[in-house]
């Protein structure tokens, strides 16, 4: 990277931000209380504003959301007149999944080939760190032209909603000129990327009792209702043939129109086995950013091992439904609860239960904040222009402060780029993404400073 003062300084802080991710990986800050203690996420709360009041932040405070975590709140004034910026990230992680997967334990930031591996460095707590590299480059190079905000959510994966409703209820805690979301990632390794769309989400319980209890299956089996059976009828239903997501009365054509994604690219991003083919149809990008998307999550029924030659009485699952931009997400819900109801089988007694849900985002690429961005990425990544891209994934907070503050410009950028593998074992961040994502942050903050002065 050609150097420049602020750049030399985010350098020169880069052991300082390794350390500091250190501390904060190792806090088990998964915001489910019946798999790790709250303790975990009330500690790594207490680690991000300790940080901040370190960094010079007024009014730091541990915000208490309706969901029973904490979001974390600073305020850095600007200069007189200055325009006020708002970042964001999460400290909340998911679980590690499987232990035995990782190569190094997963509350340790561990570095491995030029990476550092830990749940949650990348997604999201190295874009708190991200954010804390940019504002002192900035304090070492003639100050922070702009008013900051700094806001930390405690449950972002958990898709509770704590902060949305927090911020509903005191509208005029978070407004901002700008709002930047250090929770997305480059489209490729090195290649500067703003996402510009997400899909929204619901979580959605089925629940399916046929019988009043478990029967023998060879004296009852081939005439009583199996409830298993007909949850994976039901759940079938969900996919065409070709694995297309089918939820009648939700469209499934959109297409995308920018930034493309290879298919050769997509199956080593997503490590797809040798001669497996790839669900449904369109471009990856269609697929991925602008048409809908089921998963089943998880199925509550009798494990292999233990299994008894039983007919099954009940049987439950929890689906995810993803929702492209330009679809709202309570009629996405509607339309996912007939259909779940209309197809399921031999007039089974079916339960639903919405337990999580987020609209979707469509952010405005042709305002000033975009253009402050796309400058300061090309001296952040020389050579390289900025893409705008979408993710598949969800951040309900997005919609909620769009509705809050109509004005505000927002921008999503961040760590997790594909061989971050979020949300996967082996979560992992590249430091030098880490720096040059930094370097871009604060330069963008003195860019979009002198675009107001204008």
């Amino acid at each position: 990277m050609s150097q420049n003062p602020i750049a030399e300084t985010i350098a020169s802080l880069m052991p300082r931000a390794k350390a500091e991710l250190t501390e904060l990986v190792a806090f088990q800050s998964v915001a489910d209380w019946a798999q790790f203690p709250k303790s975990e996420s009330e500690g790594a709360a207490n680690w991000v504003a300790d940080a901040l009041r370190a960094e010079g932040f007024q009014d730091v405070a541990l915000l208490d959301t309706p969901d029973g975590t904490q979001s974390v709140y600073g305020f850095l004034p600007g200069p007189e007149g200055a325009p006020t910026v708002l970042l964001y990230a999460h400290y909340d992680v998911q679980p590690p999944l499987d232990d035995d997967a990782w190569v190094s334990p997963a509350f340790e930031l561990t570095e491995r080939d030029g990476r550092w591996y830990g749940r949650g460095a990348a997604d999201c707590k190295g874009g708190f760190i991200m954010h804390l590299l940019a504002l002192r480059a900035l304090k070492a190079n003639g100050g922070v032209p702009v008013g900051v905000k700094v806001i930390v959510e405690g449950s972002e994966e958990q898709g509770t909603g704590g902060l949305q409703q927090y911020a509903e209820a005191h509208p005029e805690l978070l407004a901002a000129d700008t709002i930047v979301i250090g929770d997305a990632g480059n489209f490729r390794l090195g290649l500067p990327t703003v996402t510009a769309t997400l899909r929204g989400m619901t979580l959605v319980k089925v629940k399916i009792d046929t019988l009043g209890g478990n029967l023998h299956s060879g004296m009852f089996g081939g005439v009583a209702p199996d409830a298993l059976a007909a949850l994976i009828r039901l759940l079938d239903s969900l996919r065409s043939a070709d694995g297309s997501t089918t939820v009648d009365g939700l469209a499934s054509d959109a297409v995308w129109e920018g930034l493309q994604y290879p298919e050769a690219d997509f199956r080593a991003d997503a490590k797809v086995l040798d001669g497996v083919g790839l669900i449904g149809e369109g471009t990856i990008a269609d697929r991925l950013w602008a048409r809908p998307a089921v998963t089943v999550l998880g199925i509550d029924c009798p494990p292999v091992i233990g299994a008894t030659p039983s007919v099954h009485a009940s049987a439950g699952a929890l689906i995810s439904l993803r929702v492209p931009p330009g679809v709202d997400t309570a009629e996405a819900i509607k339309l996912l609860e007939a259909h779940l109801i209309a197809h399921t089988p031999w007039q089974a007694k079916l339960e639903l239960e919405v337990v999580g849900q987020g609209q979707p985002f469509q952010a405005d690429t042709s305002s000033p904040a975009y253009a402050s961005m796309a400058a300061a990425m090309q001296i952040a990544y020389p050579g390289q222009e900025m893409q705008v891209s979408g993710m598949g994934g969800s951040i309900p907070l997005c919609n909620t402060l769009t509705s809050l503050y109509p004005e505000a410009e927002m921008l999503l950028i961040g760590l997790s780029e594909p061989e971050a593998q979020i949300h996967a074992v082996n979560e992992s961040v590249s430091p030098e993404e880490l720096e040059r994502l930094s370097v871009a942050e604060a330069i963008f903050l003195v860019n979009y400073a002198e675009s107001k002065r204008v």
